[in-house]
């Protein structure tokens, strides 16, 4: 399921206002208010231990495949607000989607996690590891709720949706996504695209709704 969009990152975002405290944090250079920022030192956890998928030895090796509740709970650059929050859905099933490529290009797939509400999955962080000497390493990190990242054609793709005063829940007054390359051992933002979102639709407007619009005499 998609996690970006005005659409889903705006939907429940009561649920994350306990996080507005919650700072930001990334490794690389300033990108001028969108949220993030890069610079600063990493911070390394030790390498988790690898799922075991018996049908597959290269999903068992170790990089391929983390508990990210485990490497979150041990990285002391994630805060304790996300650490106490971070608690599962239902069972162990916990709100945390987990993407492997290589960003940053290592020789072991890179590792980005993001943090969502149970209820309403708006993201609440999002990180990015970098497996490095057996451990794996913090070198991108946002808490500014909503936020989400992707991965798109080996850049980091970084969406996070901006309210104004009057928004409804369902929808946001505009969206910022922040394209990062890994490059001189950091990620710098190479593009940024700010979209307006119309408030003249996506309310429930009974005006131009076909299922409310009386119909035309014949």
């Amino acid at each position: 399921m998609a996690r970006t969009g005005r659409g889903t990152l705006a939907a429940g975002v009561t649920a994350v206002a306990g996080l507005a405290v919650v700072g930001l944090f990334v490794a690389g250079c300033d990108s001028g208010g969108t949220g993030t920022r890069d610079e600063g030192a990493a911070h390394s956890v030790p390498a988790v231990a690898p799922t075991k998928d018996p049908g597959s030895a290269a999903a068992a090796r170790p990089g391929e495949r983390v508990d990210p509740v485990t490497l979150l709970k041990q990285d002391s650059a994630v805060s304790a607000a996300v650490k106490r929050d971070l608690k599962p859905c239902s069972g162990s099933d916990y709100p945390v989607d987990v993407s492997y490529a290589r960003l940053t290009g290592g020789d072991v797939a890179d590792v980005v996690v993001n943090v969502m509400t149970c209820r309403s999955a708006v993201g609440v962080a999002t990180y990015v590891y970098r497996s490095q000497g057996g451990s794996y390493k913090n070198v991108f990190g946002s808490e500014a709720a909503p936020v989400y990242s992707e991965i798109d054609r080996g850049d980091l793709v970084v969406t996070k949706q901006q309210y104004a005063k009057g928004d409804s829940m369902s929808y946001a007054s505009s969206e910022d996504v922040i394209t990062y390359h890994w490059t001189n051992n950091k990620f710098a933002q190479t593009d940024a695209v700010h979209t307006d979102f119309s408030r003249a639709v996506g309310d429930g407007d009974a005006d131009g709704d076909p299922s409310t619009t009386s119909p035309t005499g014949n």
